[in-house]
């Protein structure tokens, strides 16, 4: 996997992640890849609808509205465009993902 960096969005730790693009569709419409991030907690707002297969880790996420997600290692979520919320994560976190 290739270093993505530290979040721009940290709010608390030194969240790092890093991950590997692997297939654009051509007209750049949708996208998938692995991804993973150090624990830390930061704020998170999904571009567009997210499918997540959660490959290792544990953490959870928590919706604006308070709602709480919490993910480990086989945990399937989807993430609708427009998500808003944020990310805390107590071990690193890896998943896989596609991008609509």
């Amino acid at each position: 996997m290739e270093d993505w960096g530290e979040s721009k969005s940290a709010i608390a730790g030194s969240p790092r992640m890093s991950g590997k693009i692997l297939s654009v569709k051509e007209d750049g419409s949708s996208e998938c890849g692995i991804w993973s991030c150090t624990p830390g907690e930061r704020t998170v707002t999904f571009a567009n609808d997210e499918f997540c297969f959660f490959l290792d880790g544990e953490g959870s996420y928590v919706r604006d509205d308070g709602e709480v997600i919490p993910v480990k290692k086989g945990s399937v979520i989807f993430f609708a465009k427009g998500w808003s919320g944020r990310s805390i994560i107590t071990k690193t976190l890896s998943k896989a993902f596609m991008c609509r």
